[in-house]
């Protein structure tokens, strides 16, 4: 196989020079990597972050599975190297390696590559079902990269790891004897996007999934007589990351923590919350080619027309001064449907209301219900698109964020740039990146009077033009690159590399 960190075609130059004591090349292991496979906001932030750290003059190696959304969007591949099998609990798989022919500036995506695993419909499943070997198959994916990385790789590296999915690969790392040598000074650090997906499975996949019966304790991956990925890579990380401040607090507390707080409290300093940033030059509406007019702050104009436009295509009566609220994402439990549909506001106000996206078939068929007794009010469009995404963000007034429980979010900073100011409650992420009564309009309890409160402290200032404009101006000003996090993965990586080098 031939290494990346050789004049591949393709690759260019070397990743990095030889020398032990150069940088670290910094490795991305993600089951999701914006555009070509992607379900929620993990995609976007491992792609954002990864930009970053080229932009500020780091290699960086993006490894994802080959799955069939993949060729959507890179239909010419060319293969790194020749197959190599892999073995995992006395079964094995024939993997290839494969990037893009014309890859675009940026990380270098390395498409892994087992027909049998992720040459299918869903990411994770179909149907509304999770597929039943998922436990093997990204077991098999973090186990392959292992063995790909110093195939492709020249030089040293660090393993930054993303959720579940991945976490295995730690633990491989450390518990298995030829991994254990290969990367005994190898730092690691694993990223919890959404520690309320855990990877839970049947403990009678330990075989299957590689996983040496020694370590299925309560101290590593034992869980109420279940294997628990995610717990795995918490044990064995060397740092770990979630994506905001506030939400790594609340995974410290047994509200908050999902059933692990007692471990993200043994991790001490050695667990963060470093806030997740958004593409500042994609997220404009300056120049965002996808809406139907450009505004900028100092001049925002031209939003009533994106807000027009909006409307129409909702089948919604053009109003200027009707406040729109909108709302977009997976619509699940988690992002406060139930608070929604429960709203006295929602259902009797005299204002408009867009809703943006799939998710469970009971909320998608209430939002349904919603829009057809009140057809003038309420508009819903279950096939999200990225061009409809931005419009909503550019249309509306206002964002609903009414959610359970929130670990960064995107669309908050989004919408926020687009000068449609969040609604939305004061957990995660949204704490940290909305200013209540500045920037946006924040509630505590999870109560559809609470949402209803903060929906009319927004209408009060919305009334007010002069006020409204201040807020505006404000939340469009906001920064919310990712250049405001560097410095802090920075210094988790000289951390997790110190605590490597400790332990060698």
């Amino acid at each position: 196989m031939t290494a990346i960190g050789q004049p591949t075609p393709g690759f260019g130059s070397p990743v990095v020079a030889s020398s032990k004591d150069a940088a670290p090349t910094i490795v991305h292991l993600s089951a999701e990597y914006s555009p070509f496979a992607r379900t929620g906001g993990l995609a976007e932030a491992v792609m954002g972050l990864a930009n970053f750290q080229v932009k500020a003059g780091a290699t960086v190696v993006v490894f994802v599975p080959l799955y069939r959304t993949v060729r959507d969007f890179a239909p010419d591949l060319a293969p790194l190297g020749r197959p190599i099998r892999i073995e995992l609990g006395f079964r094995g798989s024939e993997v290839r390696f494969f990037r893009e022919v014309q890859p675009a500036p940026g990380p270098k995506v390395v498409f892994v590559d087992i027909p049998e695993y992720f040459n299918r419909v869903g990411l994770y499943g179909e149907g509304g079902r999770d597929y039943t070997d998922n436990a093997r198959r990204f077991a098999m994916f973090s186990r392959a990269v292992l063995d790909a990385i110093p195939r492709l790789i020249a030089g040293p590296v660090l393993v930054h790891a993303h959720d579940w999915h991945t976490s295995l690969a730690l633990m491989f790392m450390r518990s298995y004897g030829d991994l254990q040598q290969r990367y005994a000074a190898t730092p690691t650090v694993l990223s919890v996007h959404n520690a309320g997906y855990q990877g839970h499975f049947p403990k009678e996949q330990l075989n299957d999934c590689g996983i040496p019966p020694e370590l299925y304790t309560f101290r590593h991956l034992e869980w109420y007589d279940r294997i628990n990925f995610l717990k795995g890579g918490l044990t064995f990380a060397d740092m770990v990351v979630t994506v905001s401040p506030t939400h790594a607090t609340e995974l410290r507390t047994p509200g908050g923590g999902f059933g692990l707080h007692d471990l993200f409290r043994w991790l001490g300093d050695r667990f963060t919350g470093i806030t997740n940033g958004i593409d500042q030059t994609l997220w404009d509406p300056h120049v965002d080619e996808q809406i139907t007019a450009h505004y900028t702050r100092d001049d925002p104009s031209e939003k009533a027309k994106c807000k027009a436009a909006l409307q129409r295509s909702f089948g919604l009566p053009q109003r200027r001064r009707t406040p729109m609220f909108g709302m977009t994402g997976r619509m699940v439990t988690q992002k406060g449907l139930d608070l929604i549909l429960n709203s006295h506001l929602v259902w009797n106000l005299d204002a408009q209301f867009v809703f943006l996206g799939q998710g469970e078939k009971r909320y998608e068929n209430a939002l349904q219900a919603l829009a057809a007794a009140r057809p003038r009010h309420v508009g819903v469009q279950l096939d999200f698109t990225d061009r409809l995404e931005h419009r909503l963000m550019a249309g509306a007034d206002m964002f609903l964020m009414p959610s359970q429980y929130e670990p960064c979010g995107l669309t908050q900073m989004r919408a926020q740039r687009y000068g449609a100011l969040p609604i939305g409650r004061r957990v995660g992420g949204i704490a940290d990146t909305v200013e209540d009564d500045v920037t946006g309009f924040l509630f505590d309890e999870f109560k559809a009077g609470a949402l209803d409160w903060a929906m009319s402290r927004a209408l009060a200032r919305f009334s007010d033009r002069d006020q409204w404009a201040t807020r505006m101006d404000t939340a469009m000003g906001r920064d919310f690159g990712w250049e405001r996090s560097a410095e802090r993965y920075s210094e988790v990586y000289r951390r997790a590399m110190a605590i490597a080098r400790a332990a060698r």
